[in-house]
């Protein structure tokens, strides 16, 4: 029964919308009197169509973000680098995240092992930066990268539910590998951005994280896994042209790198690809035992400035790698609980090397890089939770063989990308610096966000291809 009182309140309710609508108006009103630009009106209509379609996507808005942020797109092409993406989709994520999580509470939240392992690893670093032998970088490296690696981390396991997630999110990988890979042939072609003349390069000359060789193999390498992957699948054919072309193009950039590190993460990743597919496995050994020595010649490995075959016995680039692993186990046994702390290690080149040659140098090495940096306790937690990553994502496998391999093609190729990068990124962390930057981080996020889904019944999801 309708009463007096519903009157006024439903009302009051109409008038809402008729508020906020010139309240609205009064706010454009007061900004064209001060800044009388056709652009603000524009702007502030558009404004709130944004900030709904970011709120209803907060799965591209995270992907976009660790796209930008992992690949550096805005320093491959500098057009891109005034507009700041990667710090409107750092701000956009938070935002998300904090709606989801603390209002409308749409997010799934779980936790597992690994995730737990991967905090212990944050909270250690986080320790160490009271005892970091320079505090201001170790600081300035966990709030500005680390930390937001974490965080992220988390995010992906979370936001990743359905299993075409995982396909769309690959893709984007071998999108953006793509395009990191054809700009470095383009330097390699026009002989810019190089580095003792013929290692290519990206953005060196603006101070880029692709400006070295080795971390853009490292980079290229990530989307490797999935690009093999998803080519030597039956799926979608524009998918698996896509794989293809973008397997290729990024194989020429790494080797255009000249990286060793690079290099090795090719054979393991090609090797673990092919060794679920070929029932020889003496023949694939001997034909991976031919191969590596014919990538070390089509990548010119022997014509480096540094590491080349002009250097007789061991080169000047392996000794300034041992040097440099030297300095690391000395900096764990002065401070074997936290280490010198994060991002430190190329600050106490000097007092802890046995050879000076004039400059600091980086470590060049996973393994060296968490043990210098960490200590021992550090690197033991670090290795567990690759250990953990690496059983995981090889259970994930197993399940999708098992149940779901022919109606979640897609699903089951990235599962087997993740698991063959993972190895790839490990087996090349003996050259690449790869313990607090985002490839291990991500595939993490990718097993958890997997074993998560295979929790659930997959027969009631949709297949992918």
């Amino acid at each position: 029964m309708k009463t007096a009182i519903d009157k006024p309140h439903k009302t009051a309710i109409r008038l809402k919308p008729i508020v906020c609508s010139l309240l609205a108006i009064v706010v454009v009103a007061l900004l064209w009197f001060k800044l009388p630009n056709p652009l603000i009106p524009i702007a502030l209509g558009v404004l709130p169509l944004l900030v709904v379609a970011v709120m209803k996507q907060p799965f591209w808005v995270v992907l976009g973000f660790v796209c930008f942020s992992f690949f550096r797109l805005h320093e491959a092409f500098p057009a891109l680098y005034v507009l700041r993406i990667p710090q409107l989709l750092a701000l956009a994520s938070l935002a998300c995240l904090a709606w989801h999580l603390f209002i409308s509470r749409k997010m799934q939240i779980y936790w597992s092992k690994e995730l737990s392992w991967l905090m212990l690893f944050v909270a250690l670093c986080a320790v160490g930066l009271v005892f970091a032998s320079s505090r201001p970088v170790a600081m300035a490296y966990f709030n500005g990268v680390f930390s937001k690696i974490a965080l992220m981390t988390v995010a992906i396991a979370w936001l990743m539910r359905r299993p075409e997630d995982f396909v769309k999110a690959a893709i984007a990988f071998c999108v953006c590998g793509l395009m990191i890979a054809i700009v470095a042939l383009q330097n390699a072609a026009a002989g810019i951005e190089m580095v003792e003349g013929t290692r290519v390069t990206i953005g060196r000359s603006m101070g880029s994280v692709l400006g070295d060789p080795n971390d853009l193999a490292l980079t290229l390498q990530f989307p490797l896994g999935f690009a093999l992957a998803f080519s030597l699948k039956r799926c979608a054919p524009l998918v698996r042209l896509l794989a293809l072309v973008s397997a290729v193009t990024i194989i020429m950039a790494i080797l255009a790198t000249q990286s060793r590190g690079g290099l090795l993460g090719i054979t393991t990743i090609s090797a673990v690809l092919a060794w679920r597919r070929v029932e020889n496995k003496a023949l694939l050994i001997s034909a991976g035992a031919l191969a590596l020595p014919i990538l070390f010649v089509l990548a010119g490995v022997s014509e480096r400035s540094s590491g080349g075959a002009a250097e007789s016995g061991i080169d000047e680039s392996s000794m300034g790698r041992l040097y440099a692993w030297q300095a690391a186990f000395k900096m764990a046994l002065f401070n074997p609980i936290t280490g010198v702390g994060i991002d430190n290690f190329y600050a106490n080149y000097y007092f802890f090397s046995s050879h000076w040659d004039g400059k600091n140098h980086a470590v060049h090495s996973t393994w060296f890089g968490v043990l210098a940096e960490t200590g021992f306790v550090g690197f033991m937690v670090f290795c567990t939770l690759l250990f953990k990553v690496c059983r995981l994502a090889h259970q994930n496998l197993q399940a999708l063989a098992r149940e779901a391999k022919t109606k979640h093609a897609g699903l089951y190729s990235c599962a087997e990308g993740v698991f063959a990068g993972m190895l790839g990124t490990i087996v090349s962390g003996t050259f690449l610096t790869q313990g607090f930057t985002w490839p291990i981080y991500i595939f993490t996020a990718l097993v958890v966000a997997i074993a998560q889904l295979l929790r659930q019944p997959l027969h009631n999801a949709k297949p992918t291809k």
